[in-house]
């Protein structure tokens, strides 16, 4: 019976130190605080990762913005830049049209009285004086056995041959008037062209041109406005 209970004994003590020891639950309020931890930061990272989407939609937006505007400008400017070629065009066209159709025009059968008149124009507008009104036929007294007319030195015999003198210097002027028109543009744009480069350093050329355009079209320097002069 001793060794009976020895041996119980040794089994016992055997048995207790082979058991794994009792477990020991964790504090709550650690668990608790760890847990908020951890959602704080899922958190934060959730709004970090929206702040950066937003920020980059937000650049995105912006920069297509700055796009189209920059190609609405351009569209812009390319529609204004043909409207006034067009419009240059169609003011060379009606300059050109008006010298041909001056030149071509028809001479029809004058009186004395039209060519005395015609004839003091020109001498008014030579010598500068101041326009008087033209005699009509009725004002002026008629002249009778009129052989010859002298007419800025040149001689006429018949009614006919002063139509041919007046009519000639007027051809002679108007024989090329596009030529005549190209040529005095040329000689303009050479003259101003340096003046208004100076004065607009920062402008494009075509705005440059648009400049000299609208100077050509007030200057004496003009056929047509030594025409309507």
């Amino acid at each position: 019976t001793v060794l009976t209970s020895l041996a119980y004994s040794d089994f016992s003590s055997a048995l207790w130190v082979g058991m794994p020891k009792k477990f020991v639950g964790e504090n709550s309020k650690a668990v608790a605080a760890k847990a908020r931890k951890a959602a704080a930061q899922e958190e934060q990272a959730i709004r970090k990762q929206k702040q950066i989407e937003d920020e980059y939609w937000k650049d995105d937006d912006k920069n297509l913005a700055k796009k189209q505007a920059r190609k609405e400008e351009q569209e812009r400017k390319k529609m204004e830049l043909l409207k006034k070629k067009a419009e240059t065009k169609a003011l060379m066209e009606e300059e050109v049209s008006s010298i041909k159709t001056a030149g071509k025009q028809p001479i029809s059968k004058i009186t004395r009285a039209q060519i005395v008149a015609e004839t003091e124009r020109r001498n008014q507008a030579a010598t500068g004086t101041v326009k008087k009104a033209p005699e009509t036929h009725i004002e002026q007294p008629l002249e009778e056995n009129i052989n010859r007319l002298q007419i800025e030195g040149d001689e006429a015999r018949t009614v006919d041959e002063a139509i041919s003198i007046l009519s000639s210097k007027d051809a002679e002027v108007d024989k090329h008037p596009e030529k005549r028109l190209k040529a005095a543009y040329a000689a303009f744009e050479e003259v101003a062209m340096p003046r208004i480069k100076e004065e607009n350093p920062t402008l494009r050329l075509s705005q440059l041109k648009q400049i000299l355009r609208k100077e050509w079209m007030k200057s004496p320097e003009n056929p047509l406005n030594q025409r309507q002069a």
